[in-house]
């Protein structure tokens, strides 16, 4: 009985810390991305949205973590993007969709990947008084060889064209025979052949 209690007093706190804290979350939506180098890629993150609270109070900072300094890849200020604080690594090649962000999506799109993009994302969302974020992982492969396009061999077989000039030249030939065979004696045949 007392494991019971125990229990129900566990569920019962966090049902509480939920309620209190509030229920704002942010999610991904793929835990894993995996593109090859010079191809283009959008990553995606959802939030719960507040229908009173302004885009003005929202502020999302995304990063890429690595083990020196954090990669700041997309900052939005007060609902309006801040591109200068945006690491040199990205300049230029992050784009997002404005229209999906009341809907509580952030999508980014990453253009001409490279390998040094592989790594761990993190996307913070903060309103006016609640705070969540949530991470990713891309992989990025090193592009692959392109095999080279096939050269004519010059020692090929022969085309089509010549195998039917060379039967044609073969037929005559037997039929050039058959008719010294029917006509000529044998010995003038020998002398021919040899």
């Amino acid at each position: 009985m007392n494991r019971e209690k125990m229990i129900c007093s566990i569920l019962l706190l966090i049902i509480l810390t939920s309620c209190v804290s509030g229920t704002f979350v942010v999610n991904v939506t793929q835990t894993s991305y995996q593109a090859e180098e010079n191809h283009d890629i959008t990553l995606e993150w959802t939030f719960t949205t507040n229908p009173h609270s302004s885009s003005n109070s929202l502020y999302i900072y995304c990063v890429l973590l690595n083990n020196l300094r954090p990669s700041v890849l997309f900052y939005l200020h007060e609902g309006v993007e801040a591109p200068e604080f945006q690491h040199e690594q990205f300049a230029g090649r992050v784009q997002w969709d404005k229209d999906v962000l009341r809907e509580g999506r952030l999508r980014l799109h990453v253009s001409r990947l490279r390998t040094e993009d592989s790594g761990q994302y993190e996307c913070k969302v903060h309103t006016s008084n609640e705070s969540s974020s949530g991470k990713c992982w891309l992989h990025v492969t090193a592009a692959r060889d392109r095999p080279e396009p096939e050269t004519p061999n010059t020692t090929s077989p022969p085309q089509p064209e010549s195998w039917d000039m060379f039967l044609f030249c073969y037929l005559i030939i037997i039929l050039v025979m058959s008719v010294l065979c029917l006509y000529l004696p044998w010995w003038i045949l020998f002398l021919v052949v040899t």
